[in-house]
């Protein structure tokens, strides 16, 4: 990963300044291709959830209804006569898909939700033995990932309470460093059968260094998996080339593909040619030059490509929004979407850091936890409240802000670099600090 952004303007807190960013914007545009809320004057609501659930590309809906056309016109003829056929429907997210991920197309699929993969993928990678059975997660790791964990370690007949390890930060800091992450890996790393990380932490919107922590777990005999749902679509990766093992993700959040939506898997190539790999086996990643002989054909016959871990055939109605969405992504670019996050994270970074240097305006009642350096954060920043929370909270509703609060202090406020604007971080602050 690169050091600290040395390119970032000369921020001004004034209007001026965030409209002539907004002007010069080279992804300004792309705005218009959400629908964005509104309040009930008309106005758009500022929007800085897209860490929870993504807003809403205005080609989803056409996306959508083209299959359910399809249905209604063809019936099950559609699964090879639609205008995107079903039988094939998943490969069309595949290229677009894996050049999001750094991956190579036959190392992604997109398949049910994201803690559904975490398990099939721990059903592959984590095969616990006398000597090697620990799990390595982050501390405030995402709940589903720590549940998903616990439950495998007890599926394997073993007790959370020595098979988990959990990487804190040190005493007084709320990032974990590197270092620590990996002396823990040399020190245990002979018992550790699997490390698990998010990508970001979706707590602390921490992004790890995920090449360098891969080779150390490697280094030290252990598998790796990544979480995602907060890096795809946020942050630049390179799973293929980082040697990663398997990664999920979700596509809700950053990718903007709806609730629920289906999600992502990524197995690097040097497992998905292993057709010998313990997994669970279902007619969607059996060999389809034999699907369709059922019963004549009892074997299944893994893909070797990530295909191989799927289960059932895809839920196209569910699919369409990702690849409505995925479009979105492949047409600008995750490099420009990344280079406007720093920037645009940045600004926010600056207003911020301005008013906790001003007695009048915070007085320190606030801290941003998440890492300063631009590359080690994506464009979530999570405000620690050191006062009350709830006149900040209320404020903020009142005034049409969409921002995600987390029990008991602390703000995540994410400016999506293809919805949100200057103007809309620059409202954000001034509403936090009751200005406005």
């Amino acid at each position: 990963m690169s050091g600290p952004d040395n390119a970032a303007p000369a921020y001004r807190d004034d209007e001026s300044f965030a409209r002539t960013m907004d002007d010069r914007d080279p992804l300004r545009d792309y705005r218009e291709r959400f629908h964005v809320p509104k309040l009930p004057d008309g106005r758009d609501v500022i929007y800085l959830a897209g860490n929870s659930l993504g807003l809403q590309p205005k080609t989803v809906r056409g996306s959508v209804e083209s299959a359910l056309d399809d249905w209604a016109s063809l019936g099950v003829d559609a699964h090879f006569g639609g205008k995107v056929p079903w039988y094939p429907y998943h490969e069309s997210l595949r290229k677009p898909g894996a050049t999001l991920v750094g991956a190579l197309p036959d190392e992604v699929v997109f398949m049910n939700g994201l803690t559904v993969n975490l398990h099939l993928m721990m059903v592959t990678f984590y095969r616990p033995t006398d000597d090697r059975y620990k799990i390595v997660m982050e501390d405030c790791a995402f709940p589903s990932d720590t549940y998903a964990v616990k439950t495998q370690i007890a599926f394997h007949g073993r007790s959370p309470d020595n098979a988990l390890i959990i990487a804190k930060p040190r005493e007084g800091e709320h990032a974990l460093r590197s270092d620590d992450i990996e002396d823990l890996l040399e020190r245990e790393g002979s018992k550790i059968a699997l490390v698990l990380l998010g990508g970001v932490n979706y707590y602390s919107g921490q992004v790890f260094d995920m090449a360098r922590l891969t080779e150390a777990a490697h280094r030290n005999g252990c598998r790796i998996g990544l979480d995602l749902a907060h890096a795809a679509g946020n942050v630049e990766l390179k799973l293929h080339d980082w040697n990663v093992d398997f990664a999920v993700w979700c596509t809700y959040k950053y990718l903007n593909s709806g609730p629920g939506a289906v999600a992502g898997c990524f197995v690097h190539r040097r497992h998905v040619q292993d057709t010998s790999l313990p997994r669970f086996g279902g007619w969607w990643g059996n060999d389809p030059k034999t699907r369709f002989r059922m019963h004549l054909e009892p074997e299944f016959k893994p893909l070797k490509t990530a295909d191989a871990w799927q289960l059932s055939n895809p839920p196209i109605l569910a699919m369409a929004p990702v690849l409505a969405s995925l479009r979105i992504f492949d047409e600008a670019g995750m490099a420009a979407i990344r280079a406007k996050s720093r920037t645009l994270t940045g600004y926010l970074q600056f207003l911020l850091d301005r008013a906790s240097n001003d007695p009048d305006k915070s007085g320190g009642r606030f801290e941003v936890i998440t890492p300063r350096n631009p590359a080690e954060r994506g464009c979530q920043l999570s405000i620690l409240v050191h006062d009350d929370l709830e006149p900040r909270r209320d404020a903020l509703q009142s005034a049409g802000v969409v921002c995600d609060f987390r029990e008991p202090n602390v703000i995540r406020a994410a400016p999506v670099p293809l919805y949100n604007s200057y103007r809309d971080v620059r409202r954000f602050v001034r509403i936090i600090l009751r200005l406005d």
